[in-house]
């Protein structure tokens, strides 16, 4: 399983927010490179970033400072959300060097669009879950939806979607444990491995996490997204990383 830092772009900056409200982000710094240094040198395998301004805005807000992290580390595979809803964007992350984009808001709406930037960039494509009460989220969170998890990620089985990334809203940046649960049922029953993210606080929720992975029902859980609980120093990434890698 995969320990991945996120990077969550706000005004050129990097923060997180808490339970996904623009007004209440904290700034971690306002140098995403190097942030994004940071974590490779602290081990990182995978980047998780988000262009927060995007996901309201529905078009590439901070995209150039992603497209100068990918630069600057061209071996680290990037996964990129936030405001990717047409070809045209999509097409400018890949050619920046970013190696997956996440698909969330027009999964959702408009599934045929998965199915298109599949067909456009093979094996480049996760989609963003984002959930509230086990309601699916859409527009930065700002809609939530009568759908189900589980509903929205069986419609993109055979497409060709690398991963689902699950995030737990109420949890998100609240430092109070993975919603376990709702993770591993969605991976159980998915045939598309998931991404856990939201709450993430210790490493006795990566040791959970790690746990559920070895059920090999459906797609399995590929790996954990955290960003506040590496920014206050609440979790080693080497640490984290070092222990699923004797567990696997």
């Amino acid at each position: 399983m995969l320990v991945i830092p996120a990077i969550d772009l706000k005004d050129g900056q990097c923060v997180r927010l808490r339970q996904g409200r623009m007004q209440d982000a904290t700034v971690f710094s306002d140098d995403p490179v190097s942030q994004a240094r940071h974590w490779v040198e602290q081990g990182a395998r995978r980047l998780h970033i988000v262009d927060l301004n995007g996901a309201f805005a529905g078009t590439p807000v901070n995209g150039e400072i992603v497209a100068s992290i990918a630069r600057c580390f061209p071996e680290l595979p990037i996964q990129i959300g936030g405001g990717i809803r047409d070809l045209d964007s999509a097409h400018f992350y890949i050619d920046a060097g970013v190696r997956y984009l996440i698909i969330g808001t027009q999964a959702v709406k408009n599934p045929g669009f998965v199915r298109d930037v599949c067909e456009a960039f093979p094996g480049k494509v996760i989609v963003g879950i984002d959930a509230i009460q086990g309601k699916v989220a859409t527009e930065g969170w700002a809609d939530v939806s009568e759908l189900e998890a589980s509903e929205v990620v069986a419609q993109f089985y055979g497409m060709g979607v690398v991963a689902v990334v699950y995030t737990d809203i109420a949890r998100d940046g609240m430092m109070q444990g993975v919603n376990l649960e709702a993770t591993a049922a969605l991976a159980a029953h998915s045939a598309i491995p998931v991404i856990a993210s939201g709450g993430i606080a210790k490493l006795a929720d990566i040791v959970d996490l790690q746990e559920a992975s070895r059920n090999k029902d459906g797609g399995g859980i590929l790996g954990a997204i955290t960003g506040r609980a590496l920014y206050d120093g609440k979790l080693d990434l080497r640490e984290c990383q070092a222990y699923c890698d004797a567990e696997c």
